[in-house]
C-alpha cells in the first residue's frame, strides 16, 4: 500500500479513497487497477510541475495529456478518463469546483431555469425541453452574434419557427409553440421585451381525428419481443422486466425510469406511478409482472442502497435515464424481427388489445392514466375491423 502511494506522487495520499469511491460506483476491480494507474500519472505529473492537488481542473489536465504525448508515452489516458478523478477530487473538497464562463446568454438562461421551477414547477426534463429551445431561439435571432433579446421582433420568430417546422413532426411543432411562447412571455415579464411577444406566435393546425394512428403491434409481436430476451444475464432480467412494465402495464418510458423501491406494494399487489404533473396513480400489479420484477430485484444490486428500482448495468452504477426503456425496446424489435416501435407504440399496442377484447374506453383510459377521455378515444380508431362493422356505405359504393 505505501509503495502505491509513492507511486502516486501529489496524489499519493488518495489512492486508498479513490479505489472505494469507485468501488462503490461499481467499476469492476480490473478497470480500478487501471484508473488508479492514471491516478498515479497524473500524481507523478503535478509533483514534477511544482504543483498541488488543489490546482487540478480541467486546464491542468489538458496540459497533463500535451505533456505525455510529446513525451512520447504508449499509454496515455484519454480525457474521458479523467473525468471520475476529477469527480471524486471534487466532491472530496480535494480540488476546487469548476467556474464556468457565464455569457449574458448563459446568465439569462439560469434566470429562465429557476423561473421555470419557481414560479411555474415543471418538471426537470420540461425544464430542460423549454431551455433547449430558448437556447436555440436566442442564438439564431442574434443579428451579427450580437445578443439583444430586447430587439426581438416577430419576424425573427416567424423565421425561427419555419425552421424548426421543417425538420419537426406536426406533433413537435405544437411543442415548439410551447415552449417558444413559454419564452418569450418569461422576457416580457422581466421587462427584457417591451412588448408580449408570444401573442404573435402562430398556432399549428392539427385535428385530433383527422387521421389514422400508425398501425399498432399485434399481441403476437409483442410476446415475440418479450421472448427475444436472454434472461440469463444481469441486463436481459433488467430489459425483461422494464418492457413488461411497458408493454403489460402501459407505463410511460419516465415513469419507468422513476420507479423506486417503495412504489412497489408486494403486500397488496400494487404499483405506485409517479406519472405526469407530479401526479401519482396506484396499478394492480399482475403476476406476470411481478415475478419480472422479483427476479430483477433478485440480482446482485450495486449500489446495494440505491432507493431506484432500475439501475444501469455499467459504471459508474445510478438511475436509468428515460431514453435508455426506447433503447431497450427497440433492441428487442431488431431481435425480434418485428416492425421497430417505441414505448408509446407498446402503450398503442395494449390499447387496442384491450379494445379487442371488450374493455371500455374509461377502463383504458384508467390503465393508461389519462387525464382527458377524448385522449383515449384516439385508441378507438386502431380498431378497424370495428369501425368496418359500423361505418355508413358511401352512396353508390358497393360495400
Amino acid at each position: 500500500m505505501s509503495g502505491t502511494r509513492r507511486k502516486a506522487g501529489q496524489l499519493g495520499p488518495q489512492v486508498e479513497g479513490y479505489r472505494a469511491w469507485l468501488a462503490k460506483r461499481g467499476y469492476t476491480p480490473g478497470t480500478i487497477v487501471n484508473m488508479l494507474k492514471d491516478l498515479g500519472q497524473v500524481g507523478l505529473w503535478l509533483s514534477a510541475e511544482r504543483l498541488r492537488t488543489e490546482d487540478l481542473n480541467e486546464e491542468r489536465l489538458a496540459a497533463f495529456q500535451s505533456a505525455r504525448r510529446r513525451g512520447g508515452r504508449s499509454r496515455s489516458p484519454g480525457p474521458r478518463a479523467l473525468v471520475p478523478l476529477l469527480s471524486y477530487l471534487r466532491e472530496t473538497g480535494i480540488a476546487p469546483e469548476a467556474t464556468p464562463l457565464v455569457t449574458p446568454l448563459g446568465a439569462l438562461l439560469l434566470q429562465y431555469r429557476r423561473w421555470m421551477i419557481q414560479e411555474r414547477g415543471l418538471s426537470p426534463t420540461t425544464v430542460l425541453r423549454y431551455e433547449n429551445t430558448a437556447r436555440r431561439f436566442l442564438k439564431e435571432s442574434s443579428a451579427g452574434w450580437v445578443f439583444a433579446p430586447a430587439d426581438l421582433t416577430g419576424a425573427d420568430i416567424n423565421a425561427f419557427l419555419l425552421r424548426e417546422f421543417a425538420r419537426v413532426s406536426a406533433g413537435s411543432a405544437k411543442g415548439r409553440v410551447a415552449e417558444l411562447r413559454s419564452i418569450l412571455r418569461f422576457l416580457y415579464l422581466q421587462g427584457i421585451t417591451g412588448l408580449s411577444l408570444g401573442a404573435s406566435v402562430p398556432a399549428v393546425g392539427g385535428w385530433r381525428f383527422a387521421t389514422l394512428p400508425p398501425p399498432g403491434m399485434s399481441a403476437e409481436d409483442v410476446q415475440l419481443l418479450l421472448d427475444s430476451f436472454d434472461r440469463s444475464t444481469p441486463v436481459g432480467v433488467r430489459d425483461f422486466a422494464i418492457v413488461m412494465l411497458v408493454s403489460r402495464l402501459g407505463l410511460r418510458s419516465i415513469e419507468v425510469a422513476r420507479m423506486e423501491l417503495r412504489d412497489v406494494d408486494w403486500r397488496s399487489g400494487e404499483l405506485v406511478v409517479r406519472g405526469k404533473a407530479r401526479r401519482q396513480d396506484r396499478l394492480p400489479l399482475p403476476a406476470e409482472v411481478g415475478e419480472a420484477l422479483a427476479a430483477y430485484l433478485s440480482c446482485e444490486r450495486n449500489p446495494a442502497a440505491a432507493r431506484h428500482v432500475f439501475l444501469t448495468c455499467r459504471a459508474p452504477r445510478g438511475p436509468i435515464r428515460a431514453d435508455l426503456v426506447g433503447d431497450v425496446v427497440e433492441r428487442a424489435c431488431k431481435r425480434a424481427g418485428v416492425p421497430k416501435v417505441g414505448p408509446h407504440g407498446l402503450r398503442h399496442a395494449l390499447a387496442g388489445e384491450l379494445l379487442r377484447r371488450g374493455a371500455g374506453l374509461v377502463a383504458i383510459s384508467q390503465v393508461l392514466r389519462h387525464q382527458d377521455l377524448a385522449t383515449t378515444a384516439l385508441y378507438a380508431k386502431v380498431d378497424l375491423v370495428a369501425l368496418r362493422r359500423v361505418a355508413q356505405p358511401w352512396p353508390g359504393a358497393v360495400r
